[in-house]
């Protein structure tokens, strides 16, 4: 069965940091692309960050650039966001997500996604 599962989510000051782990069965993450993507109270869910199974990128949206790292751990067939200089405006709740078709290169818009994890909420505040 084919599963995504976030993980590291919390509550975190401003300027702190949080990991991310998105744990994958039923499929091999070396050959999809997986994104990042993030929905806050009343907005739109967003691509925040992507990693292809290309080799190509990793893409960033600009208001994490600097601050974010995507990365993937085969052996551990999990992806990883790694988030420093945590802002209130980070606050929300993370999904992580397969982008659909093997090999594809990285694609943020939810319209790309076709499994989605169940989300963990990061909270950024004082």
């Amino acid at each position: 069965q084919l599963q995504l599962v976030e993980s590291g989510g919390g509550l975190v000051q401003p300027g702190g940091s949080l990991r991310l782990s998105c744990a994958a069965s039923g499929f091999t993450v070396n050959y999809y692309a997986i994104g990042w993507f993030r929905q806050a109270p009343g907005k739109e869910r967003e691509g925040v960050s992507c990693i292809s199974s290309r080799g190509v990128g990793p893409d960033y949206v600009d208001s994490v650039k600097g601050r974010f790292t995507i990365s993937r751990d085969t052996a551990k067939n999990t992806v990883y966001l790694q988030m420093n200089s945590l802002k209130p405006e980070d606050t929300a709740v993370y999904y992580c997500a397969r982008i659909r078709g093997a090999w594809s290169l990285c694609d943020m818009r939810a319209r790309s996604v076709d499994y989605w994890g169940q989300g963990t909420q990061v909270t950024v505040s004082s």
